[in-house]
């Protein structure tokens, strides 16, 4: 299953769905995310991964055909009483430890046997469970550790129950192989983004599917002394050259991105300085004494992975590329 949540990590959602389309399924978030794919034209599974919110919901469900996650008992009351139509495929999730959405372990089998009673649930439940430290490899890691419980602890609750298995999230995708059971479902490893924390895509083989770049629109000589940007926060050790870039928070570049940041102009290896602003952003240009207006300014992409970027910022490559806003202008190569 292709993960494709957040207009496919902020890729773009038909864009991605047209890279990806041998995949056997498609996850989305949101009802919306549904309707966009089958406009496009795609015929593969699409299951709702946060469940249905409301009875309302259902004939969207089965208009789309569209397949559910069930997790909570809220959920199998709504099908219970669900009218007459297609029967609705559904992913019972159980939770085994992460302690957000899913059935406790011990009422994994009555929602199981009411949803197969249910006229409106078609045969074949799936059962899946979510990993909450999946990222941590290391077997002597608290991580590792709580991955092999939830394992354990999914095993126990679906015990005797039939159906396809659904563990694997992109980050045990990558490293725990045996839980990869009948579906995984990657998310940001489609898009080349690590999953693991320190680790970047390109460590297990991965390409980013996205770089994000824009160009100098000033070059300015300013003085040994003179502070630079909102809040002055970065002073000038000598004179030297300021660049300026087209880009900022506006756009999803993160404001939390601090002085010393890396980016690369026109090839070039040099750093973020002052606060990113709404609209732009200012760059050390000493080493680049040959820069000019129209330079090319790559903020992330294969030879700066997002990863680098995220890490400074306090947060992770996948909120970088999902943050990405309307006005940014997508060019596919």
């Amino acid at each position: 299953m292709a993960v494709v949540k957040a207009d496919g990590y902020g890729h773009g959602l038909e864009r991605v769905a047209r890279a990806l389309e041998g995949a056997d399924a498609f996850g989305v978030a949101a009802l919306s995310d549904a309707d966009r794919l089958r406009a496009a034209g795609l015929s593969q599974p699409i299951v709702l991964l946060s469940g249905f919110d409301e009875a309302d919901d259902l004939p969207q469900l089965r208009r789309l055909g569209v397949e559910t996650v069930v997790h909570h008992i809220s959920q199998v009351e709504m099908l219970e009483q669900a009218g007459d139509g297609d029967p609705i495929r559904c992913w019972l999730k159980v939770d085994t430890g992460m302690h957000r959405l899913g059935f406790a372990p011990e009422q994994v089998h009555q929602a199981h046997a009411r949803l197969s009673a249910a006229a409106s649930v078609a045969d074949g439940i799936v059962l899946m469970n979510h990993f909450a430290s999946s990222d941590e490899f290391d077997p002597a890691s608290p991580g590792s550790r709580q991955t092999r419980e939830q394992q354990r602890a999914f095993a126990a609750a679906i015990e005797g129950l039939a159906g396809a298995r659904s563990l694997a999230n992109s980050a045990a995708v990558l490293g725990w192989p045996d839980a990869h059971a009948d579906w995984i479902r990657p998310g940001g490893l489609l898009y080349g983004i690590s999953a693991v924390d320190g680790r970047n895509g390109e460590d297990f083989g991965l390409r980013p599917a996205m770089t994000l770049s824009t160009r100098l629109i000033a070059v300015n000589a300013v003085r040994k002394g003179e502070r630079i940007g909102y809040a002055a926060t970065w002073q000038c050790p000598e004179d030297m050259l300021i660049g300026v870039a087209a880009i900022g928070y506006g756009d999803g570049y993160p404001r939390a991105a601090p002085s010393g940041t890396p980016v690369r102009v026109a090839g070039h290896d040099t750093q973020v300085i002052g606060r990113v602003s709404m609209d732009l952003m200012t760059i050390d240009l000493r080493g680049i004494p040959q820069a000019k207006v129209g330079d090319p300014v790559v903020l992330w992409g294969p030879e700066l992975p997002v990863e680098r970027i995220a890490q400074v910022s306090g947060t992770i490559g996948y909120e970088l590329t999902c943050s990405i806003t309307r006005r940014v202008r997508f060019v596919e190569s």
